[in-house]
Protein backbone atom coordinates (compact mmCIF):
# COMPACT_ATOMS: atom_id res chain seq x y z
CA UNK A 1 0.00 0.00 0.00
CA UNK A 2 1.37 3.43 -0.89
CA UNK A 3 1.82 6.11 1.73
CA UNK A 4 -1.09 8.59 2.05
CA UNK A 5 1.21 11.47 1.23
CA UNK A 6 2.70 9.89 -1.89
CA UNK A 7 1.33 10.37 -5.42
CA UNK A 8 -0.16 7.63 -7.57
CA UNK A 9 2.07 5.80 -10.00
CA UNK A 10 1.41 5.73 -13.73
CA UNK A 11 0.11 2.14 -13.58
CA UNK A 12 -2.27 3.01 -10.77
CA UNK A 13 -3.65 5.98 -12.73
CA UNK A 14 -4.21 3.79 -15.81
CA UNK A 15 -6.01 1.16 -13.74
CA UNK A 16 -8.21 3.79 -12.16
CA UNK A 17 -9.19 5.32 -15.50
CA UNK A 18 -9.88 1.90 -17.00
CA UNK A 19 -12.15 0.98 -14.12
CA UNK A 20 -14.14 4.20 -14.48
CA UNK A 21 -14.58 3.67 -18.18
CA UNK A 22 -16.15 0.26 -17.66
CA UNK A 23 -19.15 1.78 -15.82
CA UNK A 24 -22.11 3.28 -17.62
CA UNK A 25 -22.87 6.89 -16.75
CA UNK A 26 -26.58 6.09 -16.61
CA UNK A 27 -28.37 5.48 -13.34
CA UNK A 28 -28.42 1.77 -12.29
CA UNK A 29 -32.22 1.93 -12.23
CA UNK A 30 -32.21 2.68 -15.95
CA UNK A 31 -33.24 6.31 -15.64
CA UNK A 32 -31.25 8.77 -17.72
CA UNK A 33 -30.15 12.02 -16.10
CA UNK A 34 -31.84 15.10 -17.50
CA UNK A 35 -30.18 18.50 -17.92
CA UNK A 36 -31.16 21.10 -15.31
CA UNK A 37 -30.85 24.86 -15.75
CA UNK A 38 -30.90 26.85 -12.53
CA UNK A 39 -33.26 29.82 -12.53
CA UNK A 40 -35.62 28.35 -15.17
CA UNK A 41 -37.91 26.34 -12.90
CA UNK A 42 -41.58 27.28 -12.68
CA UNK A 43 -42.42 29.88 -10.06
CA UNK A 44 -44.34 28.84 -6.97
CA UNK A 45 -48.01 29.64 -7.63
CA UNK A 46 -49.81 32.32 -5.63
CA UNK A 47 -53.15 31.53 -4.02
CA UNK A 48 -54.04 35.24 -4.20
CA UNK A 49 -53.96 35.47 -8.01
CA UNK A 50 -57.78 35.35 -8.32
CA UNK A 51 -57.97 38.30 -5.91
CA UNK A 52 -55.45 40.22 -8.05
CA UNK A 53 -57.60 39.45 -11.09
CA UNK A 54 -60.64 40.94 -9.33
CA UNK A 55 -58.64 44.01 -8.35
CA UNK A 56 -57.49 44.36 -11.96
CA UNK A 57 -61.08 44.39 -13.19
CA UNK A 58 -62.01 47.13 -10.72
CA UNK A 59 -58.89 49.08 -11.62
CA UNK A 60 -59.74 48.87 -15.34
CA UNK A 61 -63.01 50.70 -14.66
CA UNK A 62 -61.13 53.41 -12.76
CA UNK A 63 -58.54 53.77 -15.54
CA UNK A 64 -61.29 54.67 -18.02
CA UNK A 65 -62.15 57.69 -15.89
CA UNK A 66 -58.46 58.58 -15.48
CA UNK A 67 -57.64 58.51 -19.21
CA UNK A 68 -60.86 60.13 -20.45
CA UNK A 69 -59.82 63.77 -19.72
CA UNK A 70 -56.60 63.31 -21.70
CA UNK A 71 -58.11 61.32 -24.59
CA UNK A 72 -61.17 63.63 -24.83
CA UNK A 73 -63.33 60.49 -24.97
CA UNK A 74 -64.02 57.47 -22.78
CA UNK A 75 -61.59 54.72 -23.85
CA UNK A 76 -62.04 50.97 -23.78
CA UNK A 77 -59.83 49.42 -21.08
CA UNK A 78 -59.36 45.65 -20.75
CA UNK A 79 -57.55 44.02 -17.82
CA UNK A 80 -55.40 41.17 -19.09
CA UNK A 81 -54.69 38.01 -17.10
CA UNK A 82 -52.14 38.53 -14.33
CA UNK A 83 -48.75 37.07 -15.34
CA UNK A 84 -45.95 35.99 -12.99
CA UNK A 85 -42.53 36.35 -14.63
CA UNK A 86 -38.97 37.17 -13.76
CA UNK A 87 -38.19 40.86 -13.93
CA UNK A 88 -35.37 40.35 -16.45
CA UNK A 89 -37.77 38.51 -18.78
CA UNK A 90 -40.26 41.38 -18.77
CA UNK A 91 -37.53 43.98 -19.17
CA UNK A 92 -36.01 42.19 -22.19
CA UNK A 93 -39.28 42.63 -24.11
CA UNK A 94 -39.60 46.37 -23.52
CA UNK A 95 -38.39 49.08 -25.92
CA UNK A 96 -35.25 50.98 -25.05
CA UNK A 97 -37.23 54.19 -24.43
CA UNK A 98 -40.50 54.34 -22.44
CA UNK A 99 -42.14 56.00 -19.44
CA UNK A 100 -41.26 54.26 -16.16
CA UNK A 101 -42.56 55.54 -12.81
CA UNK A 102 -41.52 53.81 -9.59
CA UNK A 103 -43.79 54.29 -6.56
CA UNK A 104 -44.03 52.85 -3.09
CA UNK A 105 -47.31 51.87 -1.42
CA UNK A 106 -46.61 52.35 2.26
CA UNK A 107 -46.69 50.42 4.53
CA UNK A 108 -46.29 47.60 1.97
CA UNK A 109 -42.75 46.47 1.27
CA UNK A 110 -41.18 46.88 -2.15
CA UNK A 111 -42.46 49.18 -4.85
CA UNK A 112 -44.84 49.46 -7.79
CA UNK A 113 -43.68 50.15 -11.33
CA UNK A 114 -45.97 51.82 -13.89
CA UNK A 115 -44.75 51.40 -17.48
CA UNK A 116 -46.38 53.35 -20.34
CA UNK A 117 -45.53 53.21 -24.03
CA UNK A 118 -44.10 56.51 -25.37
CA UNK A 119 -46.37 56.42 -28.44
CA UNK A 120 -49.40 56.42 -26.14
CA UNK A 121 -48.08 59.48 -24.30
CA UNK A 122 -47.49 61.28 -27.61
CA UNK A 123 -50.97 60.48 -28.90
CA UNK A 124 -52.61 61.59 -25.64
CA UNK A 125 -50.86 64.96 -25.90
CA UNK A 126 -52.07 65.29 -29.50
CA UNK A 127 -55.71 64.49 -28.62
CA UNK A 128 -55.58 66.66 -25.48
CA UNK A 129 -54.77 69.71 -27.62
CA UNK A 130 -57.41 68.93 -30.23
CA UNK A 131 -55.50 66.64 -32.61
CA UNK A 132 -56.57 63.32 -34.09
CA UNK A 133 -54.20 61.21 -31.98
CA UNK A 134 -52.16 60.09 -34.98
CA UNK A 135 -48.94 58.22 -34.29
CA UNK A 136 -45.76 60.29 -34.59
CA UNK A 137 -43.43 59.32 -37.42
CA UNK A 138 -39.94 58.14 -36.51
CA UNK A 139 -38.45 56.65 -33.36
CA UNK A 140 -38.83 58.73 -30.24
CA UNK A 141 -35.78 59.07 -27.97
CA UNK A 142 -36.96 61.60 -25.37
CA UNK A 143 -40.11 63.29 -24.08
CA UNK A 144 -40.89 66.93 -24.76
CA UNK A 145 -41.61 69.27 -21.86
CA UNK A 146 -45.34 68.99 -22.57
CA UNK A 147 -45.17 65.20 -22.61
CA UNK A 148 -43.22 65.21 -19.34
CA UNK A 149 -45.97 67.23 -17.68
CA UNK A 150 -48.64 64.89 -19.05
CA UNK A 151 -46.68 61.85 -17.81
CA UNK A 152 -46.60 63.37 -14.32
CA UNK A 153 -50.34 64.13 -14.26
CA UNK A 154 -51.30 60.79 -15.79
CA UNK A 155 -49.16 58.60 -13.52
CA UNK A 156 -50.24 60.49 -10.42
CA UNK A 157 -53.87 59.80 -11.35
CA UNK A 158 -53.02 56.17 -12.14
CA UNK A 159 -51.27 55.52 -8.82
CA UNK A 160 -54.14 57.19 -6.97
CA UNK A 161 -56.50 54.70 -8.64
CA UNK A 162 -54.15 51.83 -7.74
CA UNK A 163 -53.98 52.98 -4.11
CA UNK A 164 -57.78 53.28 -4.03
CA UNK A 165 -58.25 49.67 -5.15
CA UNK A 166 -55.56 48.41 -2.77
CA UNK A 167 -57.15 50.28 0.14
CA UNK A 168 -60.06 47.84 -0.12
CA UNK A 169 -57.56 45.19 1.02
CA UNK A 170 -55.13 47.22 3.13
CA UNK A 171 -54.85 51.00 3.66
CA UNK A 172 -51.90 52.28 1.63
CA UNK A 173 -50.38 55.63 0.74
CA UNK A 174 -48.59 56.15 -2.59
CA UNK A 175 -45.30 58.00 -2.84
CA UNK A 176 -43.19 58.69 -5.95
CA UNK A 177 -39.65 57.32 -5.77
CA UNK A 178 -38.28 58.04 -9.26
CA UNK A 179 -39.07 58.37 -12.97
CA UNK A 180 -36.97 56.78 -15.69
CA UNK A 181 -37.09 56.33 -19.47
CA UNK A 182 -34.71 53.36 -19.72
CA UNK A 183 -35.60 49.94 -18.30
CA UNK A 184 -31.95 49.37 -17.41
CA UNK A 185 -32.37 51.96 -14.64
CA UNK A 186 -35.75 50.70 -13.40
CA UNK A 187 -34.59 49.12 -10.15
CA UNK A 188 -37.85 47.58 -8.95
CA UNK A 189 -36.24 44.23 -7.96
CA UNK A 190 -33.23 42.15 -8.95
CA UNK A 191 -33.29 40.62 -12.42
CA UNK A 192 -33.91 37.07 -11.21
CA UNK A 193 -36.76 37.99 -8.87
CA UNK A 194 -40.38 37.33 -9.96
CA UNK A 195 -42.91 40.09 -10.51
CA UNK A 196 -46.69 40.09 -11.00
CA UNK A 197 -47.60 41.95 -14.19
CA UNK A 198 -51.04 43.56 -14.42
CA UNK A 199 -51.40 44.62 -18.05
CA UNK A 200 -54.18 46.89 -19.31
CA UNK A 201 -54.98 47.33 -23.00
CA UNK A 202 -56.36 50.78 -23.82
CA UNK A 203 -58.18 51.65 -27.04
CA UNK A 204 -59.35 55.29 -27.15
CA UNK A 205 -62.22 55.84 -29.63
CA UNK A 206 -60.18 58.21 -31.82
CA UNK A 207 -57.14 55.92 -31.95
CA UNK A 208 -57.15 52.75 -34.00
CA UNK A 209 -53.93 51.41 -32.46
CA UNK A 210 -54.35 50.06 -28.91
CA UNK A 211 -51.77 50.82 -26.23
CA UNK A 212 -50.75 49.01 -23.05
CA UNK A 213 -50.00 50.06 -19.51
CA UNK A 214 -48.12 47.61 -17.28
CA UNK A 215 -48.27 47.77 -13.50
CA UNK A 216 -45.63 45.57 -11.85
CA UNK A 217 -45.65 44.31 -8.26
CA UNK A 218 -42.76 42.35 -6.66
CA UNK A 219 -44.05 38.88 -5.81
CA UNK A 220 -42.21 39.07 -2.48
CA UNK A 221 -44.36 42.10 -1.55
CA UNK A 222 -47.57 40.33 -2.56
CA UNK A 223 -46.72 37.23 -0.54
CA UNK A 224 -46.47 39.41 2.56
CA UNK A 225 -50.16 40.35 2.15
CA UNK A 226 -51.34 37.11 0.57
CA UNK A 227 -53.61 36.32 3.53
CA UNK A 228 -55.36 39.71 3.23
CA UNK A 229 -55.72 39.28 -0.54
CA UNK A 230 -57.23 35.80 -0.17
CA UNK A 231 -59.63 37.01 2.52
CA UNK A 232 -60.70 39.87 0.24
CA UNK A 233 -61.45 37.33 -2.50
CA UNK A 234 -63.82 35.32 -0.27
CA UNK A 235 -65.50 38.42 1.17
CA UNK A 236 -65.99 40.41 -2.00
CA UNK A 237 -69.15 42.52 -2.07
CA UNK A 238 -68.61 43.67 -5.63
CA UNK A 239 -70.61 43.20 -8.81
CA UNK A 240 -69.77 39.51 -9.17
CA UNK A 241 -71.01 38.85 -5.63
CA UNK A 242 -74.31 40.67 -6.29
CA UNK A 243 -74.85 38.72 -9.49
CA UNK A 244 -74.23 35.48 -7.60
CA UNK A 245 -76.77 36.39 -4.92
CA UNK A 246 -79.35 37.33 -7.56
CA UNK A 247 -78.89 34.02 -9.39
CA UNK A 248 -79.03 32.07 -6.14
CA UNK A 249 -82.18 33.91 -5.07
CA UNK A 250 -83.82 33.20 -8.43
CA UNK A 251 -82.99 29.50 -8.16
CA UNK A 252 -84.24 29.21 -4.57
CA UNK A 253 -87.51 30.97 -5.36
CA UNK A 254 -88.72 27.84 -7.21
CA UNK A 255 -87.96 25.44 -4.33
CA UNK A 256 -91.19 24.04 -2.80
CA UNK A 257 -91.53 23.56 0.97
CA UNK A 258 -94.22 21.75 2.99
CA UNK A 259 -96.58 24.15 4.80
CA UNK A 260 -99.02 23.00 7.50
CA UNK A 261 -101.01 24.33 10.43
CA UNK A 262 -101.77 22.90 13.88
CA UNK A 263 -105.32 23.55 15.09
CA UNK A 264 -104.98 22.13 18.60
CA UNK A 265 -102.72 20.08 20.85
CA UNK A 266 -104.99 18.20 23.33
CA UNK A 267 -103.44 16.19 26.17
CA UNK A 268 -104.71 12.69 27.09
CA UNK A 269 -103.40 10.09 29.48
CA UNK A 270 -101.95 6.76 28.44
CA UNK A 271 -104.97 5.01 29.97
CA UNK A 272 -107.37 7.11 27.88
CA UNK A 273 -105.26 6.47 24.79
CA UNK A 274 -105.49 2.69 25.31
CA UNK A 275 -109.30 2.85 25.73
CA UNK A 276 -110.01 4.84 22.55
CA UNK A 277 -112.63 3.39 20.23
CA UNK A 278 -114.63 4.61 17.21
CA UNK A 279 -117.20 7.24 18.22
CA UNK A 280 -115.24 8.68 21.15
CA UNK A 281 -115.03 12.47 21.27
CA UNK A 282 -111.91 14.34 22.39
CA UNK A 283 -112.70 17.94 23.31
CA UNK A 284 -110.34 20.53 21.87
CA UNK A 285 -110.02 24.30 22.09
CA UNK A 286 -109.09 26.11 18.83
CA UNK A 287 -107.19 29.35 19.48
CA UNK A 288 -108.06 32.57 17.71
CA UNK A 289 -104.78 32.47 15.79
CA UNK A 290 -103.11 29.22 14.70
CA UNK A 291 -99.50 28.89 13.52
CA UNK A 292 -98.36 28.30 9.94
CA UNK A 293 -95.40 25.93 9.94
CA UNK A 294 -93.04 25.70 6.96
CA UNK A 295 -90.50 22.88 7.11
CA UNK A 296 -91.33 22.59 10.83
CA UNK A 297 -90.57 26.24 11.50
CA UNK A 298 -93.29 28.77 12.54
CA UNK A 299 -93.39 31.62 10.03
CA UNK A 300 -96.84 33.20 10.54
CA UNK A 301 -100.10 33.26 12.52
CA UNK A 302 -103.58 33.23 10.99
CA UNK A 303 -107.31 32.60 11.36
CA UNK A 304 -109.02 29.41 10.20
CA UNK A 305 -111.80 29.91 7.65
CA UNK A 306 -112.91 28.70 4.23
CA UNK A 307 -112.48 29.87 0.64
CA UNK A 308 -114.36 28.43 -2.31
CA UNK A 309 -115.61 25.56 -0.14
CA UNK A 310 -112.12 24.64 1.09
CA UNK A 311 -110.53 25.18 4.50
CA UNK A 312 -108.16 28.11 4.41
CA UNK A 313 -105.82 30.13 6.61
CA UNK A 314 -105.92 33.92 6.57
CA UNK A 315 -102.50 35.35 7.55
CA UNK A 316 -102.77 37.91 10.34
CA UNK A 317 -99.14 38.22 11.51
CA UNK A 318 -95.69 37.39 10.17
CA UNK A 319 -93.13 36.10 12.67
CA UNK A 320 -90.49 38.71 13.58
CA UNK A 321 -87.56 36.34 12.92
CA UNK A 322 -88.71 35.93 9.31
CA UNK A 323 -88.84 39.68 8.76
CA UNK A 324 -85.16 40.12 9.67
CA UNK A 325 -83.86 37.45 7.26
Amino acid sequence: MTDATSSLSGEEVDALMTGLGEHDAADPSGEVAKPYAFGNTSLRPMTALPALERMGERLARKLRDVIEPFARAKPKVIAETIAIRRFESWRAEQPEFMSLSLYSLRPMKGGVLIAIEPDFINRLVDTFYGGSGAKRAGKQKEFTATEERLVGRLTESLIAAVAGVWSEVKPVQAQLNSRETNTAFASLVRDEEPVAIARFTITPPLQSVPATIDILYPVSSLRAVEVELTANLHDDGGIASRHWRERMGSALSDVRLEARSVLARPNISVAELLQLKPGDVIPISVPALVPLLVAGRPVALGKIGDQDGRAALQIEKIEGSLKHE
